[in-house]
C-alpha cells in the first residue's frame, strides 16, 4: 500500500498503523513467521535474528496473538534496524515522524528515512524525498528531494511519480516542463494513483480547451472522483454545472459537489451552501447553508466567509447578529474580498455591530473601490461629505498601511 504524505501535515491515527507499518514478511525460519506468537520469536529475536526482531516488533505493534506494546514494538524495531534490517529501520522512521512510544523527532524520523532509502526501501525514499521537499517544516532542499523522488520513481512508486510530475509542472528545483510533467502523470495515473488522474483531469481543463481537451479532463476527474478525490470530485461537479465536456445535468453536479463538501473541499462547502440558501435544486434550509457556509469559512474560503457573515447580518436561519456579521465580512476583507470589504465599509459606515467610525468605513470603502467596485466608490465619497480633510487624510492612510502589510500598491488607495 502507498501511503501519501502531503504539505499540509500528516496525523497519525493509531487505527490506521496496520496499513501504514511494513507487513511482515514470511521470511524467517519456522516458528517465527507472521501468524506467530510473540513467545515463538523471542529465543530467535533474542539470539539476534534481525528477521525476527522484526517479526515480534510486528506483532508487539499490532497486538497479534497476545497484548499490544507499542513501546516493545519500538525495542524490536529498533533492534533489528540497528542491524540493517530495512523495513524495521522504515518502521523506526515512522513510528519518530508519528510520536508512537517516543517524542515525536523529524530530524530523527528523516535519518531512519535516510538509512533505509539507502537500503533500496522504496517507501522511505519516496518520503524521504517528501521531507527534503520542506515537510513538517524541516530544511528544504530541492536537489535531495529530487534525488529520492527520482529514485522512488523509477521504480515505480505511484505516489513518488505524481510527484515528479508536479515538480515538473510547477518547476521546483529544476527547469518546468510540461510535456516531462504529463509523462510522470501519465505513468501514476495508469497505476491508479487519484492525485495524478486529478493533475491530469487540470491540464486539460483550460479556458481556451478544446472540446477534445474537455472531454478527457472529465474522463481523468471521473476516475479520481471515483476513487474519492475532493478535488476531482468538486471540479467533475463544476463541469456537470457548466456542461463542459459533459452532457449539462444539474442534479449530478449537486451529487459530486455533495461528496467533495463532505470530504472537506471548501469551495464544494460554498457552493451545496449556496444551493440550500436559495433552493437552487433542493428545498432551501437556511441552517444547513449556514452550518456548509461554516465549514468552509473555518478552511478560510473567502467566498463562504463574506456568506455567512451576511446570513449573520441579515439574520437568515436565526437572529440578527452584527458582531458576527463583522467577524466574518473581516477575514474575508483580509483577503482582498472586495464584496467583503464593502460590507465591511457598510457596518462601520451605519454602526452595526461595531461603533459608527467613517474613517474605518472610508478605508474599506476605499479598498473595495480600487478593485472596481462603484458602488464602494459612491459610498466613499458620501462618507467624505461627512468628514473633515484631515479625517479623509487618515481613512487614506489606513487604507494605505492595509495594503502595504500585505506586499501590495499603496498607491492603490489614493484618491
Amino acid at each position: 500500500m502507498c501511503l501519501r504524505m502531503n504539505g499540509v501535515g500528516f496525523m497519525f491515527l493509531l487505527a490506521l498503523w496496520g496499513a501504514v507499518l511494513v507487513p511482515a514478511r514470511a521470511d524467517s525460519s519456522p516458528p517465527c513467521n507472521a501468524s506467530a506468537s510473540p513467545q515463538a520469536c523471542v529465543s530467535l529475536a533474542e539470539a539476534g535474528d534481525a528477521s525476527a526482531q522484526y517479526h515480534l516488533g510486528t506483532l508487539y505493534f499490532r497486538g497479534e496473538g497476545g497484548r499490544q506494546d507499542y513501546k516493545a514494538a519500538m525495542s524490536w524495531f529498533m533492534r533489528a534496524a540497528q542491524q540493517r534490517h530495512p523495513d524495521a529501520m522504515f518502521n523506526v522512521a515512522r513510528m519518530y515522524e508519528g510520536g508512537i512510544a517516543v517524542n515525536k523527532d523529524f530530524s530523527t524520523a528523516r535519518e531512519w528515512y535516510r538509512k533505509a532509502a539507502v537500503q533500496a526501501h522504496v517507501e522511505a525514499q519516496y518520503t524521504l524525498g517528501m521531507f527534503y521537499s520542506g515537510k513538517h517544516g524541516l530544511t528544504r532542499d530541492d536537489g535531495a528531494a529530487l534525488l529520492w523522488l527520482r529514485k522512488a520513481a523509477e521504480r515505480g512508486h505511484a505516489a513518488a511519480q505524481t510527484a515528479m510530475g508536479e515538480r515538473y509542472e510547477s518547476g521546483s528545483g529544476l527547469a518546468p516542463n510540461k510535456s516531462v510533467a504529463v509523462q510522470w502523470y501519465r505513468r501514476a495515473a495508469d497505476q491508479g494513483d487519484a492525485q495524478a488522474q486529478y493533475r491530469l483531469g487540470l491540464l486539460h481543463d483550460r479556458s481556451d480547451a478544446s472540446a477534445s481537451d474537455l472531454r478527457a479532463a472529465a474522463v481523468w476527474y471521473s476516475r479520481a472522483a471515483e476513487q474519492g478525490n475532493a478535488d476531482a470530485q468538486y471540479r467533475l461537479g463544476e463541469m456537470y454545472a457548466a456542461g463542459r465536456g459533459v452532457a449539462q445535468d444539474n442534479q449530478v453536479a449537486m451529487d459530486w459537489f455533495e461528496q467533495a463538501a463532505e470530504r472537506g473541499n471548501a469551495p464544494a462547502q460554498f457552493k451545496l451552501a449556496s444551493a440550500f440558501e436559495q433552493g437552487q435544486l433542493v428545498t432551501q434550509d437556511l441552517p444547513t447553508a449556514a452550518h456548509w457556509y461554516r465549514r468552509s469559512a473555518e478552511q478560510g474560503y473567502a467566498l463562504a466567509q463574506n456568506a455567512l457573515g451576511s446570513m449573520h447580518a441579515a439574520g437568515k436561519g436565526g437572529d440578527a447578529d452584527p458582531a458576527q456579521a463583522l467577524y466574518w465580512y473581516q477575514k474575508a476583507a483580509d483577503q482582498d474580498l472586495g464584496e467583503a470589504q464593502y460590507n465591511l465599509g457598510w457596518l462601520y459606515a451605519n454602526g452595526e455591530g461595531v461603533p459608527r467610525d467613517l474613517k474605518r468605513a472610508h478605508m474599506w470603502f476605499n479598498l473595495a473601490a480600487a478593485g472596481g467596485d462603484r458602488d464602494a466608490l459612491a459610498n466613499r465619497k458620501v462618507a467624505e461629505g461627512m468628514m473633515s480633510l484631515a479625517e479623509v487624510e487618515q481613512a487614506q492612510d489606513l487604507a494605505r498601511a492595509w495594503l502595504l502589510s500585505r506586499g501590495k500598491d499603496g498607491r492603490r488607495a489614493s484618491r
